[in-house]
């Protein structure tokens, strides 16, 4: 059944903080505004109908169309599979699905364009993009499935409705709000997304900003091309709110979770396991065997002290931004799950704007912040956590969001029947409920600030590096002997919240049969 929130006021406090928290994404727009307008409004209109301007966003959009796309199909597909059906191994084909979003985008590019040359391009960076992105799919959906009420399921079906109309008019319907959020995740990705692009040699937005704000001769026009990526992003999420609906599904009614029925596959078996062996081996066989290469030829140039140093760095700058970014999260999530109005809309959208933004773009913008006013955390922990926690904490929110709404709000209203007041009721009730999906956030934030390297190029603490930028600045000149040691590392460590974000969606659509 489907809970309508959002009816009462929401609370001064949550309101106040998650205004505070918006404003705070925001703060890459101050510095884009100034920077477009270096050159008067007349320059921003003829920057705008240049027909290269046209022929950027024709290409950018198809490539965010195509990839998202298929990252639903995929995404939703495999999650089906591996929560709905008896297929083979079905919790360690979950988990293995999973690790694919351990790899960074520009290192897979990197292995694809070594193993294939001939890939480069369009449909490289949309292969790339694709086996990158489809796991925040996949994990949305599987938590989504996990909530699904059965007995809707089985009165779809004492009506008269065979399995797939079933599972497209009623259990994918109940799940729309998870998968809206994962391909909304996975559009703003790739549209912000600078590794893989640069890597397959695709003319995207992120790349030519890039290279304008790294030459340093047209900052403007970097900065009116970021404008219209924000453009798109608000674009993105509205339409991400319209396909999510204004209802959230949960769980009714007495006694505990029921588990869904598991649909058996029988012969289909083997033929259901094609479709995932293929994507593992697109993700994980081919690029594992030419990182294999390199190391093979790394040999005794693996510096041991420089390989640990690069991998403290990055586990404990990673830990500090994804709870800075979880904390952060949690009253805009809140409030979008049981206050939704206008303003509470604006502030969820205003939050996504930054994550839409290249990541070159927030750096540039922090560097900004901490010259002009907040000089004494300049290139130093505190202002790098901030600029984390600004570009990942829509990560953190969709999460939040979601987990909340899983949470029936009338047990809420019991609890504060029974004497307690909002926050002791939400602490003993929908907290308990919601904790292991923003867990599953943190985790989120945790696994994509070991991955994130512009950020950190440009603001990590002088004398520091993470695995990220030793393996950057090793593979920009094609020294893949000396990356190696810090890709394999960067694989094994990000794969370890990666597993856990698998594992936690299998345990939670666990499922009996008989």
């Amino acid at each position: 059944m489907a809970l309508t929130t959002g009816r009462r006021r929401p609370p001064a406090p949550l309101l106040v903080a998650a205004t505070v928290v918006a404003a705070a994404t925001l703060i890459p727009l101050v510095y884009l505004g100034e920077r477009a307008l270096d050159r008067g409004w007349s320059f921003v209109a003829d920057e705008l109908l240049q027909p290269r301007t046209a022929a950027l966003i024709g290409r950018s959009l198809l490539l965010v169309s195509v990839v998202t796309a298929a990252c639903v199909v995929l995404g939703v597909g495999l999650a089906v599979l591996v929560s709905r059906t008896d297929v083979v191994a079905r919790r360690a084909l979950a988990v293995a699905l999973t690790l694919p979003l351990a790899m960074p985008s520009y290192l897979l590019a990197y292995l694809w364009v070594s193993a294939a040359p001939g890939i480069a391009g369009f449909w490289g960076s949309a292969l790339v993009l694709t086996l990158v992105s489809y796991p925040l799919v996949l994990l949305t959906t599987t938590a989504a499935l996990a909530r699904v009420d059965p007995a809707q399921e089985e009165v779809a079906r004492s009506l008269g409705l065979g399995g797939v109309a079933v599972l497209f008019r009623v259990t994918l319907r109940q799940a729309r709000a998870a998968i809206a959020a994962g391909a909304l995740l996975v559009a703003l990705y790739v549209l912000s997304d600078f590794g893989a692009v640069a890597a397959m040699r695709f003319e995207a937005f992120t790349w030519v900003i890039y290279g304008a704000y790294r030459s340093g001769f047209n900052p403007s026009r970097a900065a009116v091309l970021s404008l219209v990526l924000i453009v798109f992003a608000v674009v993105l999420v509205v339409a991400e709110g319209r396909a999510r609906g204004r209802a959230a599904a949960a769980r009714l009614g007495g006694g505990a979770p029921r588990p869904a029925p598991v649909s058996r596959l029988g012969r289909w078996n083997v033929v259901a396991l094609l479709v995932p062996a293929a994507v593992l081996a697109a993700a994980v066989v081919v690029p594992a065997l030419t990182l294999a290469g390199w190391l093979l030829t790394a040999g005794p140039r693996w510096d041991w002290a420089e390989w640990f140093a690069a991998l403290g760095a990055t586990v404990w700058l990673s830990v500090a931004a994804a709870l800075s970014a979880t904390a952060a999260a949690l009253p805009l999530g809140v409030l979008a799950a049981r206050h939704r109005d206008r303003a509470t809309r604006a502030l969820e959208a205003a939050s996504y704007v930054a994550h839409g933004l290249p990541a070159i773009v927030i750096a540039i913008s922090m560097v900004s912040l901490g010259v002009l006013v907040l000089r004494p955390i300049y290139q130093r922990e505190p202002l790098l956590i901030l600029a984390y926690t600004v570009l990942f904490v829509p990560l953190a929110i969709g999460s939040v969001r979601a987990a909340v709404e899983s949470a029936p709000i009338r047990l809420e209203e019991v609890a504060r029947a029974l004497g307690r007041t909002p926050l002791q009721a939400f602490r003993s009730v929908t907290a308990r409920v919601a904790f292991p999906g923003i867990a599953a956030g943190a985790a989120l934030v945790l696994l994509t600030c070991m991955k994130e390297l512009p950020v950190t190029l440009l603001l990590r603490p002088t004398g520091t590096d993470t695995l990220a930028t030793r393996l950057w600045n090793h593979s920009s000149v094609s020294d893949y002997a000396a990356a190696a040691p810090y890709a394999a590392a960067l694989l094994v460590f990000a794969a370890i919240p990666t597993a856990l974000l698998g594992m936690s969606s299998t345990t939670a659509g666990e499922v009996r049969s008989d």
